[in-house]
């Protein structure tokens, strides 16, 4: 990595740091309303292998889990809800939707309606660090109130297609330092990502560096839980497909917002 682009990336960190560290230190004795007990970033890959059935089924896949009781049973169980919000990312991350408090079975319904009639994104690439760094620099600050734990829901089909490994790492590492734990759901596609790698596909201007895994039999769930996967108490869950996604992160997201211990990865 240039010494410029480190630089970069450290004062990316020390920024991201500072603003997050409100949501670090809950007063004690606030009002349920001034808190939440968890903050959750669903962050979902819209790139180009993403055709419209697959991102209404991911749409969809989030409002079923947004309307499952104990899904709602699990955010609305701490005193102030659960924060929520939603970005979605290809060759660019946008909040598509953001922070709102769901701490009522309404407010749960409510957010899975404005989830199903998320549109689209366009894009073709799958720039995972340039999510990592939207995160880091605009989501995260934008929180309403503090909170005591951020997790980062990351989905998605493919690898980082236009990001150099480094740089992957360290727009990560700046995630990281806003206190956030990042979580991992692969979605597992027979004969599309089987075995991951640098590949030919690559944004222009990229090259075609070899990922530091082998190969030849690194699946999308190694990868993901080597270059997503990392914080405090952080897990990978896998969905087996697009018809699996709803189930998936039904499960995932009780572990996420319960606080319950899933292990590095929770098949």
């Amino acid at each position: 990595m240039g010494s410029g682009r480190g630089l970069r990336c450290l004062a990316r960190i020390g920024l991201a740091a500072a603003a997050a560290l409100p949501a670090l230190q809950a007063a004690g004795g606030a009002r349920p309303e001034q808190t939440a007990a968890v903050a959750l970033v669903v962050s979902v890959d819209v790139s180009q292998s993403v055709d419209d059935s697959r991102f209404r089924l991911q749409m969809e896949g989030i409002a079923e889990a947004l309307e499952d009781p104990g899904v709602i049973a699990a955010m609305t169980g701490h005193p102030g809800g659960t924060l929520f919000a939603m970005v979605t990312w290809a060759d660019r991350a946008g909040l598509a939707l953001g922070w709102r408090r769901i701490a009522t079975r309404a407010d749960a319904l409510a957010t899975a309606a404005q989830v199903r009639a998320t549109p689209r994104q366009s894009g073709e690439f799958t720039c995972l660090g340039q999510m990592f760094r939207t995160v880091t620099a605009s989501v995260i600050p934008a929180l309403p109130v503090p909170a005591e734990r951020i997790v980062v829901d990351v989905s998605g089909d493919g690898i980082d297609n236009c990001t150099d490994p480094d740089d992957l790492e360290a727009e990560r590492t700046a995630l990281l330092a806003t206190g956030a734990t990042i979580n991992g759901l692969p979605i597992l596609v027979p004969g599309e990502n089987d075995v991951v790698g640098a590949g030919a596909y690559r944004a222009p201007g990229y090259g075609l560096r070899a990922t530091p895994l082998p190969q030849e039999r690194t699946d999308l769930a190694q990868w993901y839980g080597a270059h997503v996967v990392a914080g405090p108490g952080a897990f990978l869950l896998k969905a087996a497909g697009y018809g699996d996604f709803s189930r998936a992160l039904r499960r995932k997201f009780v572990i996420e917002v319960s606080g319950l211990a899933a292990g590095k990865r929770a098949e």
